[in-house]
């Protein structure tokens, strides 16, 4: 089974960065579409930028222009480059395959990374 371990996240005024990681397990996360999902507090959780296995991105109208996502197959690691943050990025931030690995009846979520972007 894929374990995802997220790292990075932390407390940062308007307008820092942070940059994100996500370490898989695996050996075929080469094949997996990834994406990184957040969810803040009382919201659900969405998804906020995705990369294909053939390198195709896609950015959420929040984030477009500021968030960058990457992956290094080699390291089984796909990252999340976060610029210009704003408070209304604060979040839980989390990566899964896009769709979301299943589990049981369920879907599988790592212990995910807190952002927290406040003066």
């Amino acid at each position: 089974q894929v374990q995802l371990v997220e790292s990075g996240g932390g407390l940062v005024q308007p307008g820092g960065s942070l940059r994100l990681s996500c370490a898989a397990s695996g050996s075929i996360f080469r094949l997996y579409d990834m994406g990184w999902y957040r969810q803040a507090p009382g919201k659900q959780r969405e998804l906020v930028a995705s990369i294909t296995s053939g390198g195709w991105i896609n950015y959420a109208d929040s984030v477009k222009g500021r968030f960058t996502i990457s992956r290094d197959n080699a390291r089984n690691t796909v990252y999340l480059q976060m610029n210009s943050l704003k408070p209304e990025d604060t979040a839980d931030y989390y990566c899964n395959r896009n769709p979301p690995f299943t589990r049981g009846t369920g879907h599988y979520w790592g212990q995910g990374t807190q952002v927290t972007v406040s003066s």
